[in-house]
């Protein structure tokens, strides 16, 4: 068989595609995004970007339930958003078997928070698989959704940015084609009023007793007897850190975490003298474990934030750490530097918050890339929560301090509008708000790398569809005053954001231009005159990586700059002149 380097997302794609699966939907989000977009290169998977997470869990219910086989992705605070419609997908159950695969991020390269995703299956009461490398991801989306269909349960796969990001070898096979189960009308099994889901609970309970059983005998879960001083009890990527940092230890793979098969760590307890147990983020198996009676050692000497790594390992265990350097963020022998994140040259969004700053506006800020408007040298964000939270936040500020009234300026992309912001843009208008509400359409979801969304005009596939208008949906929503700005025009922009703060009534900005990154039209680039140049500083409030100070020299790095021309407008002496062109 064929063996080819693969990320875990490719892999996870490759496991749906030779698994027989029939549709599969995401919202993006780093570190799964590219799960969705490697299904869409098979064409036997209709494969669709969603709204948000509830939807695409919601519409993989559907195709379940109608008998397709499935599966879901989203990375771990997307789960969040798809949790209503998961604990009750539990009870009903599936028709054709569905996956959801929750990628976690230790170490919050990416995300707003580092929750641990275990939690939900246990809430849910349903099996969560979690592969260690790229085989394993493949391999386990097939087992899973045979899990699935034999309990009639969805089956939560557990990734991470290590193992969703990082390539190792997979042997490839073929497709399995898999018919579409038959749909039968079930009102008891699928419509969830109180009287039918008190029933379904109870087969919830039998199931999970079934699975208890399952768990002891699957091949996912072995042990690996080594020198038994030491036992290791570990899963996902912490099973090829320990690996690395003990080779010569006893080691209970774990590749189901939820349930955890008693008898096996019984066992694997029994014949060990010094047992431990790593995990990342939560003492998710360690509570367990200790619930059943079994001494063993984790949090005590592994920590609850961030990552853990090889060195890490050995330290704690065996007292000494790798002779080699480990050079990773969060426990390194020798320290990377920084690199902050910073908004691209020319980026769409600088402008916007380079004038909410000018005018002291309270920002209520949203997810995406004009989150970096929080960080110098802008500063312009107030705050930052979860997707589409700006504009219900921002109804906060106004209703929790009428001192703010008129100063409240929520900021939200145009994803993360179709996302969750428009229910919140409805509460504004419903409890006669008066927030002003900023939408940055730079016309894709950028920040995950350019997908499309409602109103881009193109689904996953790259197929046209219709592409819905921004502004009839606020108009639709309630909101009479709509006005639309040029981020690159910055006296327009301030009399604009000026004129609708001072509205005593909603009134929302569609901010729009085409991303940086995909705007390939010819623009002049621009140079700083030195002989003009009065080294104020001005340009610099800006934050474009393109301008640089080295003493008391200001210049423009021409392979970086893409003519966005702010700087020009921010210039009060006349200094930044178009690159080797005729200024006078």
């Amino acid at each position: 068989m064929k063996k080819t380097l693969m990320s875990g997302n490719e892999a996870i794609a490759r496991g749906a595609y030779e698994a027989g699966v029939h549709f599969a939907a995401a919202y993006p989000g780093t570190p799964s995004t590219e799960i969705l977009e490697n299904v869409a290169r098979y064409d036997e998977i209709d494969a669709q970007w969603s709204g948000n997470e509830k939807v695409a869990l919601e519409v993989g219910i559907g195709a379940s339930i109608a008998g397709s086989r499935v599966l879901v992705a989203m990375k771990h605070v997307g789960v969040n958003v798809a949790a209503d419609p998961l604990m009750t997908f539990s009870y009903t159950g599936v028709n054709g078997g569905l996956v959801l695969v929750a990628a976690d991020d230790p170490g919050m390269h990416s995300s707003q928070n580092e929750q641990d995703s275990r939690h939900y299956a246990r809430l849910a009461k349903v099996p969560m698989l979690e592969p260690s490398d790229s085989q394993e991801a493949k391999d386990m989306v097939a087992i899973a959704l045979d899990i699935s269909e034999e309990f009639d349960t969805p089956v939560m796969l557990k990734s991470s940015t290590r193992i969703s990001h990082a390539q190792t070898l997979v042997e490839q096979g073929e497709r399995t084609p898999v018919a579409v189960r038959p749909y039968q009308k079930d009102l008891k099994k699928n419509v969830m009023i109180p009287a039918y889901a008190r029933l379904r609970h109870v087969v919830v309970e039998e199931r999970m007793d079934l699975l208890r059983k399952y768990v002891e005998q699957s091949p996912l879960n072995r042990i690996e007897w080594r020198d038994k001083k030491i036992g290791v009890i570990c899963a996902g990527i912490c099973y090829q850190y320990v690996r690395e940092a003990l080779p010569e230890a006893s080691v209970l793979k774990l590749g189901i975490n939820f349930p955890l098969p008693e008898k096996k760590l019984e066992e694997f307890a029994s014949g060990v003298d010094q047992l431990y147990v790593v995990e990342e983020l939560d003492p998710f198996m360690e509570e367990q474990i200790k619930a059943m009676g079994i001494k063993v050692r984790g949090k005590e000497d592994f920590p609850v934030i961030g990552e853990i790594f090889p060195n890490m390992i050995a330290d704690k265990i065996l007292g000494k750490p790798h002779t080699e350097p480990l050079e990773v963020a969060g426990y390194c022998d020798e320290p990377i530097p920084m690199r902050p994140p910073v908004l691209c040259p020319g980026c769409t969004h600088r402008s916007v918050f380079y004038m909410l700053k000018k005018l002291k506006m309270v920002v209520s800020g949203d997810i995406g890339c004009y989150t970096l408007g929080s960080l110098a040298p802008l500063e312009a964000m107030d705050t930052c929560v979860c997707m589409g939270a700006s504009v219900s936040a921002g109804l906060g500020f106004e209703k929790g301090n009428a001192d703010l009234k008129g100063k409240v300026v929520a900021v939200i992309g145009d994803s993360t509008f179709f996302h969750s912001g428009m229910t919140g843009l409805a509460d504004v208008v419903y409890n006669r708000g008066t927030t002003l509400t900023m939408i940055l359409d730079n016309r894709i979801t950028a920040m995950t790398g350019h997908q499309h969304h409602p109103g881009t005009g193109s689904t996953l596939k790259g197929d046209p569809t219709l592409a819905l208008d921004i502004s009839a949906i606020c108009k639709a929503l309630g909101v009479e005053r709509i006005r639309e700005a040029d981020p690159f025009n910055l006296k327009e922009l301030e009399a604009v954001i000026k004129e609708e703060a001072a509205a005593d009534e909603p009134s929302v900005i569609i901010v729009r231009r085409m991303c940086t990154l995909q705007d390939k039209s010819p623009k002049d680039l621009y140079e700083i005159d030195k002989d003009k140049c009065v080294t104020c500083g001005r340009c610099m409030k800006l934050g474009c990586p393109a301008i640089s100070q080295h003493g008391e020299i200001y210049s423009v790095d021409s392979s970086l700059c893409v003519g966005c021309a702010v700087c020009v407008q921010v210039c009060k002496s006349d200094a930044i002149v178009k690159a080797g062109g005729d200024n006078a």
